[in-house]
Order: structure tokens, then sequence, then C-alpha cells
């Protein structure tokens, strides 16, 4: 009867909150001596990674700090920023990640916005981050205790704080006896959308989905034991898709480097022998753009999986024979990072290469901690047909979905409504499940009555040699409404007139499809690879 199976209640022995702390005593405890971390010539083993993670837990608790305290970090993936994703969450603190490459005034925001109580801080930015501390209140800039990352890496450089962070920590007990959360719906992590206008938002992570993103991160893509992972996502950007915290689970060799460059990404391949790493489209198209003489030949594959934008098929095709096995993941910071991935299928096996590589830029479907992927029509509420055509916005739940936007109840109900999180994302439902990106919402160009994905448009660019990126938004036409307009940063020595490019997209694309003009140089991107067509949209109204 209901009754006795409801007659038991939880308790210590058989209900205990997740968080991805637990990670780390388990893996310190059984592999004490393998190598963590590498960083140049900077090595740790999970016994010294985790006995640092416990000074800084301990020097933040001797600092006055605790539960639901806010510390940011500015950083580059350094040995540091890693032990804060710890550290700060041990102490009961929230993680508060900020992108290196905002300017002093967004900075600033953060800092005030977050409730900023300790701000720790890699000197190689001091001139923005001086110039946001100076910009605040004296109530909240006395408020903020700073802390000095010197990394010799990059030389001695100004000072930011009163402190470095080795003698934070060394103030620290090794030993600390930090306790895990009593619930997991606790604060875990705060994180600031990029945002296309206004002020960015920040979206709350809790230790349940941080635990759970972990685990289907693993079964997902699939990880071994014992990986090596080349950390080239930016820790700031949805905590480096928490890779921080799974690699830890795994018991991982992570390999931790401030350059994202062809050079440094395949030196550590060969150095280190890496075999999983994780980077936007336009990483990938810098490899496989990167003279030969740099490539190494590999004699195993190297995992990849791949996020931000939907690759082009051609530069798929590319890493593929260059040795590495590409997954195409979405999510956004609103999502831990990915929730979605394109799994293989066998029936895909006889496919030739091109078509093959078109399905591996899908955005596929859930992974294992998700509960639902869909695409919806947002007019009538109901979720499109499962026909590879309808168009509608991609909709998301699970325990993978943030607690909501800080300090901001009016956007976290937009957001978060009716059973789903809406992701402003526009695609297509194939009859297999799997979830094909069209575009933003936004970027649809709608010329003469058609809709245009921009997306698909940018894919048919890339076939072009002497393409490296491409990006299409809508021109304002008296005509037609809109008309594509195409932004192309070619490869080094490559120079192709307007006119010629004109030509060549005459044989790929639909008339209506073709861009009506064409602009050539470098594109505006963000820290981790995404091209800003928010930047080019303001650029063709001008």
């Amino acid at each position: 009867m209901q009754k006795h199976y409801e007659a038991f209640s939880k308790n210590d022995a058989n209900f205990v909150p997740l968080s991805p702390l637990s990670f780390i005593t388990r893996t310190a405890d059984l592999f004490p001596d393998r190598t963590a971390i590498i960083y140049g010539d900077r090595r740790y083993s999970w016994a010294e990674s985790y006995a640092r993670m416990r000074r800084l837990a301990s020097a933040l608790h001797n600092a006055g700090l605790g539960i639901g305290d806010t510390v940011s970090i500015i950083a580059a993936n350094t040995p540091e920023m890693f032990e804060a994703h710890f550290g700060v969450p041990m102490a009961g603190c929230v993680l508060n990640t900020i992108n290196t490459r905002l300017e002093a005034e967004t900075i600033a925001y953060i800092l005030d916005n977050s409730d900023c109580q300790l701000l720790i801080v890699d000197t190689a930015f001091h001139e923005t981050v001086s110039s946001a501390l100076a910009s605040l209140g004296p109530v909240i800039r006395d408020r903020i205790k700073v802390i000095d990352i010197r990394d010799p890496q990059i030389g001695d450089m100004p000072h930011i704080g009163d402190q470095d962070y080795e003698a934070f920590i060394g103030a620290g007990d090794p030993a600390y006896d930090w306790q895990m959360p009593s619930d997991e719906w606790q604060a875990l992590a705060l994180g600031y959308t990029s945002g296309t206008s206004g002020r960015p938002k920040g979206v709350v992570y809790h230790h349940r989905g941080a635990y759970l993103m972990s685990m289907g991160t693993a079964a997902g893509w699939p990880l071994p034991q014992h990986p090596t992972y080349l950390y080239i996502v930016p820790m700031f950007h949805c905590n480096g898709w928490c890779h921080a915290w799974t690699m830890t689970m795994m018991a991982a060799t992570i390999v931790l480097t401030r350059e994202i460059s062809a050079d440094a990404i395949f030196g550590a391949i060969k150095d280190h022998r890496v075999t999983h790493f994780g980077g936007a489209p336009i990483v990938l198209a810098m490899l496989v753009n990167a003279p030969d003489a740099q490539k190494p030949t590999l004699d195993y594959t190297v995992k990849v999986f791949t996020a931000g934008a939907p690759p082009p098929a051609a530069i798929l095709q590319k890493m593929t024979e260059m040795g590495f096995e590409v997954m195409q993941v979405y999510g956004l910071t609103e999502t831990y990072g990915h929730v979605t991935q394109c799994v293989w299928r066998e029936e895909w096996d006889d496919l030739s290469f091109e078509e093959q590589a078109n399905l591996q830029s899908w955005q596929g479907v859930g992974f294992p901690m998700h509960e639902g992927a869909a695409v919806m029509n947002t007019d009538t509420g109901e979720l499109v047909p499962r026909d590879g055509k309808s168009q509608g916005e991609i909709v998301l739940r699970g325990n993978a979905v943030m607690k909501g936007y800080y300090k901001d109840p009016d956007a976290t109900k937009a957001a978060l409504h009716d059973g789903w999180f809406f992701s402003g994302d526009a695609a297509v439902w194939h009859n297999n499940g799997y979830i094909q990106i069209k575009d933003r919402l936004k970027d649809v160009i709608i010329s003469g009555g058609e809709n245009i994905s921009s997306v698909e448009v940018e894919g048919y660019l890339y076939r072009h040699p002497a393409v490296s990126a491409a990006a299409v938004v809508a021109k304002p036409d008296d005509k037609w409404g809109e008309v594509p307009c195409a932004f192309v940063e070619l490869k080094p020595g490559e120079n192709v007139s307007e006119a010629d490019f004109l030509e060549w997209c005459r044989g790929e694309m639909a008339g209506f499809k073709r861009p009506k003009h064409v602009v050539f140089g470098e594109l505006p991107k963000t820290s981790t690879g995404k091209i800003q067509k928010f930047v080019l949209r303001q650029q063709v109204k001008e």
C-alpha cells in the first residue's frame, strides 16, 4: 500500500545533496599522485590541487566569507581559476567568473550587481580592472577585497590588490574541514550573459545542476577514466562548460593554456598526447587553416566538442581528415553549457562524407541528464511537427537549467514559464528527434516574404576555398525589405573581389538566398570565438 512506501524518511545514510564538490574528495583519495594540472612548467598532483583548494576555502572563511557571499574572479585558464571552482564553493560562497575581455564599465556593473565581496584578479588584466574598480562608488569599492594572481608566464605586472594569491591561500589550512552544502539547490556559481544589448544578466547555477551536468557529459561524450583534457574553453564561459568539475570526476590530466592558437593547441597535443578538448567552430577553422607544417600526424583520435554556432560542414570534414572526431553540442549560459548533442547513428555510416558532415552539424538530442529538448511554435504553444521543415523555438527543461537571473524576477519569468526554458534559438525538428538550428530568432532574414536562414547561407560561403570565417545578417532594402549581407574574413594571403565572390555564389545557392552585398575584413568575435552578429547588424544600418 502507498502508506507503507511513504513511511520512510530521508536521512544522512540514504539521501545526500548532490554537489560536484564530492568529485575532488574521491579523486584526491583514489589518485593522489596522478598529475591533475599541467600549466607550462607548473605541475600539480591531485593531492596538491586538493590541498590548494582547501587553503583557498580556509582563507575565504578567515576573511569572514561564507554561504551566499559572492567571490568574483577575472583570470585566464590558469591553476588559480581551476582551484576557484572548488575552493570558493567549499567555503559556501558563490563563484562569479567574469569575462576577461569585457570593458571596464561592464566589469564595474557586474562587481556591483553581483554583490561581490572579494575579487581574485589576474594582473594581466590590470588596466581594465583597475579602471573598473576606480569607477565604483566608495561604499562598493571598500566592500571588495582584491587578491592578485601574479602569473610568471606573463612577467611582472602592476599590482591591483593589496595581497597576492599565493600569500592569501598560504595563510589557509591545507586540511581545512569544509562542509558539503546542506541543500543541493544552494547557489554554486553566477555567470553573466554576454547579451547583444542592454546590461548583462546574472545566471545562477545550483550544486545539483552542476553535478548532473558532469554526469551527463561523461556518459554522453563518452569519457574514459583519466582523459587528458586541453582546456581551451574559457572557464569564465558557463564555468568552462562545467568541465572543471567533470574532468575532476574522471581523474583527468588537465592541460591549461593562456594562448589559443593553432601552434599552442597542436603543441599541447604533441607534448601531452591530449585526448579531448572543446572549442567554438572558429577554433576548428583556425586548426584546419593552419600551415600543414604545424599539423601533427596523429596515431590516435582526438575527441572534440564544438558549440557556439553550427559548424560548417566543410570544417567538420577537414577536421575528420586530420584525425579529430568532432561532436556538435548545443547549449546556453542558462543551461550550464551543452545540453544537446549530435549523437552518431549507424545508418549514417554508409553516407557520403559531405552528407555525414552535414548531419554532424545538427544540434541533435538531449544529453542523458537532460529531461526535455524540443521545438515549439511559440504563437500556439504547441510543439512543431518532426518534419525537418516547420520552424519554431528551441525549448529546454531539466536539472541543468539555471535557477534564474540574479535580482531580475521579470527576466526570469520571461525565460522560464509553462514548464520550459525558452532559448531564443530558431530550429526545425527532424523525424528522428534531432534538432537543427536555423537561426537566432532575431537573425532570420525576411526578404520579399521569404524566410532566409543566415546559418544556411553561411554554410555555403564556407565552401569557398578562400574563406576563413563568414557571417550573414539582414541589410535593410527598399525593394525587398531585407536582403542578405555577407561579412567575410579571408584566409591569410587570399584576395577575392566582391564581384568574383558574388559570381561564385550564383553557382552555389538559390537567387533569393544569395548575398547582395559582401564586406571583406576581420570579423568581430567574443572571447569564446562566437561571431558578434549584433555588431555586424549595427554596421549595415550605419
